[in-house]
């Protein structure tokens, strides 16, 4: 395929947050006196951030009641606790969750990301972001440092849908001006991204950075984003 657009999912494919996730669980496990390793609490984040993709397909969270958003989150803290070989009720992982986002977060670029979209910017290729996150991202993306390399962002709120739904992947299309068959979705998402950027058409690449998605058989997939840049060069 004739590839002249690459789309990059944000959180967890471009950026993270810092402190990173997994130390800010620990110290709020520590504080209700449990005891969590870092390697179960990022095993845990893949299985609720898939919950959190298979939710917001069904209604997006920005769209449900104050209760409805409380529910979600102490479901979403459960399941990383569960990841991190804790079994808790809803109501002790509401407690945690609750600890854990009184902790002040920035997000910061993965070590991998400039270089990464320097070497697929070199080929000519048009490159953009498509975010659920609802903020500035023109402000975010010139506090990174993206907005040498991204062309355009599109975000949620802009496109009126959450991915996977398929507005937010035909805007971006649209801000490319390219075809489907044209267009590279890069995310670490398989319900949002891969599904998501399949569903209009695009050629999705899943980033399992972490490597939990080793039984995943229906994509291209990378471990860096560097690996990018070779799955372009012997064409996808």
């Amino acid at each position: 395929m004739m590839v002249k657009a690459v789309f990059f999912d944000f959180y967890n494919t471009l950026i993270r947050f810092w402190p990173p996730l997994d130390e800010i669980q620990q110290a709020s496990c520590r504080e209700l006196g449990l005891g969590v390793d870092k390697d179960g609490i990022r095993k845990g984040y893949a299985l609720a951030d898939e919950f959190m993709s298979k939710e917001n397909a069904k209604a997006p969270l920005a769209e449900r009641s104050a209760e409805g958003r409380d529910r979600f989150f102490a479901e979403y803290e459960r399941l990383v606790l569960k990841g991190a070989g804790l079994d808790v009720t809803l109501r002790l992982a509401e407690q945690v969750w609750k600890i854990a986002i009184q902790v002040p977060k920035d997000f910061v670029l993965f070590d991998d990301v400039l270089p990464a979209l320097e070497a697929v910017k070199r080929r000519g290729i048009i490159l953009g972001g498509i975010s659920n996150l609802r903020r500035d991202m023109d402000e975010l993306c010139k506090q990174l440092g993206l907005d040498p390399y991204l062309d355009f962002c599109v975000t949620s709120e802009e496109a009126g849908a959450e991915k996977p739904h398929p507005p937010i992947f035909l805007a971006a299309l649209e801000r490319a001006r390219v075809s489907p068959t044209e267009a590279v979705h890069v995310g670490d998402q398989h319900q949002a991204d891969v599904l998501g950027a399949r569903a209009v058409g695009i050629t999705p690449v899943l980033l399992d950075r972490e490597g939990f998605y080793e039984n995943v058989n229906d994509c291209a997939r990378i471990a860096t984003l560097p690996e990018l840049d070779l799955l372009l060069e012997k064409g996808l």
